[in-house]
């Protein structure tokens, strides 16, 4: 929007509303937001939160659906384990989720930080919930703030840090829940001696959730986050975001009653800015303060309601929507996003799909040459490592494949890999002398479960120089 025809536009983008002209912090009272999207938001976070609460106490076959353990490097997700040798698939799942976030910061701005970023769903529809119920709207919170600490005072200070520490200690057990399993968090309560580890861990994740929706709040989105900063790159003036529409607002004035309008449809009644959470006025245009958490469309549309003016004034819109009255159109940017979203897409689902139960490591034993043995045979020593990538124990058998031989276990009959576990162990590999390509001769070993082949280890074999 140009600088020129908004109040105050030299200067908003100089400085953010959180912080004032001497560094010191200004702390926001916004008002209680509500309306139509206010009220889907509610249902969203319903949704959001039995999710995220819910998903780790589901099992599949007595393991949880969704498990991402660092320490032990043990991964599932939707059943499915996946081990460090699979990191590739976490990169480009990373890289796919990454564009997707940009695809859609270039399509509708920052939708997912008002709509699903779990800082703006538990502080805006969580804990500020709580906060309005023990302290009342903002305009209350704001004298509390600035009265005596007199017994009214203290009760209600104490029973909102009460709650905010409640509220942080399910959301840190449910976050342990994701990195270690509900069974391991339940050990804190009922083995507290012997897992120390689980009880400190879950007090410190207790304490930053506490520290972050107390006393930081917004200053994550506006300071920490670099998402805001990432819109100055990623938005264009086609990109649908909350807008104010600034050809039909101003210029700005109050309402009288009974008044044929001959200014612009704006009150300037300040409600957008009294329910915006970081404290910004939209008014001013796009600020990377905004996270589209929308209460100021509902704010607003409430007062055009009340003066029987078109709702609408600030909305969902593009630059160029406003400006030039054009329709929403697909650029060629979104264009290129998209189509190399569908490409990476593509070659996830592939990654998934081929992926194998077990994963191979066959490596020729150090420090050992070929040995000749009876009926024009040699052989090598490998040490082989199987990973197995399921719940359940895995029978294998190695075979030939490309050449005449055999394959010998050292010290076992039959190849087990027991479940969510691995293999280790050395094994022969012989092969017909006639077959001996040069010093190295490349072979390849079925891995059989049953008759069904389930992969292929490709390796080399040594042998003789020409001429030894």
């Amino acid at each position: 929007m140009s600088e020129d025809i908004v109040k105050g536009a030299p200067s908003f983008r100089d400085k953010i509303a959180t912080v004032d002209q001497k560094g010191k912090r200004i702390w926001m009272f916004p008002h209680k937001p509500s309306g139509k999207l206010y009220n889907l938001r509610i249902w969203v976070t319903i949704v959001y939160l039995l999710v995220f609460f819910g998903l780790p106490f589901i099992k599949v076959n007595g393991h949880p659906i969704f498990l991402v353990n660092v320490l032990e490097r043990r991964f599932i997700l939707f059943g499915q384990i996946f081990w460090p040798q699979d990191f590739f698939i976490f990169a480009i799942g990373m890289i796919v989720f990454i564009l997707f976030i940009a695809l859609f910061t270039v399509v509708f701005g920052r939708v997912f930080c008002g709509w699903a970023c779990p800082q703006t769903v538990f502080m805006e529809m969580v804990f500020r919930k709580i906060e309005y119920w023990i302290e009342g709207d903002g305009p209350e919170q704001k004298l509390l703030a600035k009265s005596p600490w007199n017994t009214n005072k203290i009760t209600r200070k104490a029973a909102k840090w009460l709650a905010f520490w409640l509220m942080s200690f399910i959301i840190a057990n449910t976050f342990l829940c994701y990195l270690e399993g509900v069974d391991e968090v339940g050990k804190s309560f009922t083995e507290p001696s012997k897992n120390i580890g689980g009880f400190i861990s879950l007090s410190i994740f207790t304490t930053v959730f506490f520290f972050v929706y107390l006393w930081l709040r917004e200053q994550v989105c506006t300071v920490i986050c670099p998402y805001g900063r990432m819109q100055g790159v990623l938005l264009d003036s086609d990109s649908v975001i909350v807008a104010y529409d600034y050809k039909r607002g101003e210029t700005r004035g109050k309402f009288h009653k009974n008044e044929q309008r001959t200014i612009g449809d704006c009150i300037d009644c300040a409600q957008c800015v009294k329910v915006c959470p970081t404290g910004i006025d939209i008014r001013n245009g796009t600020q990377l303060e905004c996270i589209n958490c929308t209460a100021c469309i509902d704010a607003c549309n409430k007062m055009m309601d009340a003066v029987g003016l078109p709702t609408g004034l600030i909305r969902y819109a593009s630059e160029n929507n406003i400006s030039q009255q054009k329709k929403w159109r697909m650029t060629w940017r979104m264009k290129a996003y998209s189509i190399v979203m569908v490409l990476l897409l593509g070659v996830l689902t592939w990654l998934l799909v081929t992926r194998t139960d077990v994963g191979f490591t066959l490596l020729r034993t150090p420090g050992q040459l070929y040995q000749t043995q009876p009926n024009n045979q040699l052989s090598n020593v490998y040490n082989y490592k199987l990973l197995n990538k399921t719940f359940k124990d895995k029978v294998v058998v190695l075979r030939p494949d490309n050449f005449t031989g055999s394959i010998q276990l050292i010290g076992l009959d039959r190849l087990v890999i027991p479940k969510d576990g691995y293999a280790t162990g050395t094994l022969f590999v012989y092969i017909n002398y006639n077959e001996i390509k040069g010093r190295k001769t490349p072979i390849r070993i079925g891995v059989f479960e049953g008759d069904k082949k389930i992969g292929t280890i490709k390796t080399s074999l040594l042998g003789p120089f020409s001429g030894d």
